[in-house]
């Protein structure tokens, strides 16, 4: 049977619920025929492939239209069950892969149920037990209807609770602060909430949790992929999950296995409505929410891979092909299944997708996984790319946080620096310049061998100019468009950074080929944990010292700070750096904590404080070395050691560990003349080293925070070195004191001026 959509309707992808039915839409330009399945359990009426316990009502869909077929279907309700079937030619040379035994999810599906087989019947062509076959060779007639998840039918207009886009907090980028969590990771292990809550989305918006986000001082949680997503053959068949979920089956579904017990037996409907109570929990607590979301492939994998849904519908206009015969898929993502975004189809799919997320479950922005991939056009990647252009001008989207990983594994795929305002990217120049100044320098000089000069430490403090300063004019994009991090999901955590030397991956099943090589990490003398009663417990405090480094570094810097959940309390993977399939206690979050935990909490604490409260420490603009305000103080300005100010050599000596970087904000228009000005001073020298200070703008320099201090609380026992006590910080008059006092080897401080 067949039903037409209104004609005065335009058609719209996916299932939409409408008054008496639901419309349908769905793209399959190769096809002969698509049909819409209707699933019901059996022995409800209908067809029944062998070996499902579903019933099947096929709707033969009209078209195609323009690479469409659409319809009306009269009588379906929410919450029902469907999936896709479509016919055509099956000639793999020429990139043609229909083949109606398989049942496809529809890429549009609000709502998915059931998980990715891993048997043959999920292949669109012939394989064997061992899932190897002819890429190029017949398709497989096993049906895979009870193999392959279902889409469901959800009225969106109908979900419960308020609208959580409605009370966006809408954080300013100078004062953003982004913590990257996993849903399942960061309460998995979180004793104080109940069971039923612990890796949910319910479970990420308890008030424990959200209590402990906002006495961190982030601003905005950034989470792991949401969208569904499956697990690939090769970990199921050693055991392992999909754990970081970056291996989409439907970019408008929310992966249920986050929900509660709950959301996922009252259906897809609940699962939705728990995430939108999240968000709007933590909008409340005035907290914004972002998506790492993966547009540039899918789970299906690349040639070989599974048949589920783009591959069958249309395989050439979804992927991205090389041009050869036989047809082969080009790949700039390292997954085989990188979605063309050459074409309308990938990059409507996209931006429907990026609304939909926007206006019904009301996040705040989103992170791009690989996003140069979205921007590669026939000549390869260009910031005029139409998604690019869409993206930043789109009345829904443009003025959320975008914020690009720029680079992939293609022809030209690294790109930091070269996205189009407004989008952010992340900084990996940031994440080595740190390491390397921190840590894989000294590491170095413990052994006698040279290390980076600070020029470039000193670029990434003041807010990477020659990475985003580029524009027409220039300098438009500002510091906050640099995402400074020294730690993501990818690599090792904060902890371990500082505790291996090498990668620990075992556990992963790849015989440690897997992960980085070139982690910039040191483990200060010896591999892996120390006990307290051990020979190496006296590397302990400077391990501890050189994570406080790296976390100040990356709060008290110019642009825009993201933390990876955990490093504020000193997780660790145990040197696992490619944790991507620990769906366990490697990669989960540990709230349980030992003293030292305790006073990195309140050290990740005081830094974030310190941040909010001085504007020098979170410039909207970069700087310019002159005065912002008449006959005021320059904005910037650097000195070594010594208090004198740099100079090209000094610049370029490879000897120079120790700088000066004195930032000095503008007072607002109707406070009193005088502004905020903060020195940060860093020492990456291995011994320690006579510090005098450059003359404050105004007032004298009080010691804020030191990292030698293991608490921001911690008393001093260097009377000499402290002058006199101003509101538990230390106070320094250099005019009054002639003698450099000595700053201790592989530590940073912070000095206020007042």
């Amino acid at each position: 049977m067949q039903h037409a959509l209104p004609p005065s309707r335009p058609p719209r992808p996916g299932v939409h619920v409408v008054d008496g039915g639901v419309e349908v839409a769905v793209l399959a330009s190769h096809a002969a025929a698509v049909e819409l399945c209707l699933l019901d359990p059996a022995p409800r009426r209908g067809r029944r492939p062998a070996g499902s316990p579903w019933a099947e009502r096929r709707v033969r869909l009209q078209g195609p239209e323009h690479g469409l077929f659409t319809g009306f279907v009269p009588g379906v309700l929410p919450g029902q069950r469907y999936g896709l079937r479509v016919h055509g030619a099956w000639d793999p040379a020429a990139g043609l892969r229909h083949n109606p035994a398989k049942l496809l999810v529809d890429p549009y599906a609000r709502g998915l149920v059931g998980a990715v087989g891993a048997g043959p019947e999920t292949y669109g062509h012939v394989v064997d037990d061992a899932l190897r076959g002819d890429w190029y060779g017949p398709a497989d007639p096993r049906d895979s209807a009870a193999s392959v998840p279902h889409g469901v039918v959800v009225d969106v207009a109908a979900l419960p609770g308020p609208d959580p886009a409605a009370n966006r907090p809408w954080v300013p980028w100078d004062r953003t602060v982004v913590y990257e969590a996993h849903v399942r990771g960061l309460t998995r292990l979180a004793e104080h909430l109940p069971p039923e809550l612990r890796g949910t989305y319910a479970g990420l918006a308890h008030p424990a949790v959200v209590e402990h986000l906002r006495a961190l001082g982030v601003t905005a949680v950034e989470l792991l992929p949401v969208h569904a997503f499956a697990d690939e053959p090769h970990l199921v068949a050693k055991g392992l999950t999909n754990y970081w979920g970056y291996s989409t089956l439907g970019f408008f579904a929310p992966h249920a296995a986050y929900a509660t017990a709950a959301a996922r037996e009252a259906g897809p409907a609940a699962v939705l409505a728990e995430l939108r109570g999240a968000v709007h929990a933590l909008h409340e607590a005035g907290l914004e929410v972002l998506l790492d979301v993966v547009y540039n492939h899918t789970c299906e994998g690349g040639q070989g891979g599974q048949h589920l849904s783009w591959r069958g519908l249309d395989n050439t206009r979804w992927y991205l092909h090389d041009g050869g015969v036989p047809a082969t898929y080009a790949d700039v993502t390292g997954t085989g299944s990188t979605l063309d975004f050459r074409r309308p189809a990938a990059v409507r799919m996209a931006l429907d997708s990026l609304r939909y997320w926007a206006e019904v479950v009301g996040v705040d922005g989103f992170r791009f996984d690989l996003a140069v991939a979205l921007g590669r056009d026939a000549n390869g990647y260009t910031p005029q790319h139409p998604f690019l252009v869409a993206l930043t001008t789109d009345p829904v989207l443009h003025g959320l946080k975008l914020v690009a990983e720029p680079w992939d594994i293609g022809s030209g795929g690294w790109r930091t620096g070269q996205f189009p305002e407004p989008v952010a990217e992340w900084n990996d120049r940031f994440r080595n310049a740190v390491r390397s100044f921190w840590l894989a320098d000294p590491g170095r000089a413990a052994h006698g061998l040279p290390g980076h000069r600070v020029r470039d430490l000193a670029t990434r403090l003041s807010g990477s100019v020659d990475l985003f300063g580029h524009g027409d004019p220039p300098l438009t994009r500002g510091p906050a468009a640099s995402v400074n991090f020294v730690t993501a999901h990818d690599g090792f955590t904060l902890a371990d950074l500082v505790a291996y030397d090498h990668k620990h991956n075992l556990a992963n099943g790849e015989g440690n080929r897997d992960g980085s090589d070139h982690n910039r990490s040191w483990n200060h003398g010896l591999e892996g944990p120390v006990r307290a009663d051990s020979p190496g417990a006296d590397i302990a405090p400077l391990r501890r010292r050189s994570v406080r480094n790296l976390l100040a570094t990356l709060l008290l810097s110019a642009g825009t700070p993201m933390l990876t959940a955990g490093d504020e309390m000193g997780r660790s993977q145990g040197g696992n750096n490619n944790a991507y399939c620990q769906d366990n206690a490697i990669s989960w979050v540990r709230w349980d904590r030992s003293p030292w935990r305790e006073d990195l909490l309140a050290t990740a604490r005081e830094l974030a404080a310190l941040r909010r409260r001085h504007p020098s420490l979170r410039t909207d603009r970069f700087y310019t070395g002159r005065p912002r305000t008449e006959g005021g103080p320059p904005d910037l300005a650097w000195f070594d050691a010594a208090g004198a100010p740099m100079d090209h050599a000094r610049w370029h000596s490879a000897e120079l560990r120790t700088l000066q970087m004195l930032r000095t904000a503008p007072p607002p228009p109707d406070a009193a003349p005088g502004g905020d000005s903060t020195l940060l001073v860093v020492n990456g020298a291995l011994r320690a080293v006579p510090l005098t200070l450059p003359p404050a703008p105004r007032g004298t320099w009080r010691l804020v925070w030191d990292s030698v201090w293991e608490r921001p609380d911690e008393e001093r026992a260097d009377e000499a070195r402290a002058g006199s006590t101003t509101d538990g910080a230390l106070s320094v008059d250099d005019a009054e004191d002639d003698t450099p006092e000595a700053m201790e080897p592989l530590s940073l401080r912070l000095y206020a001026a007042g």
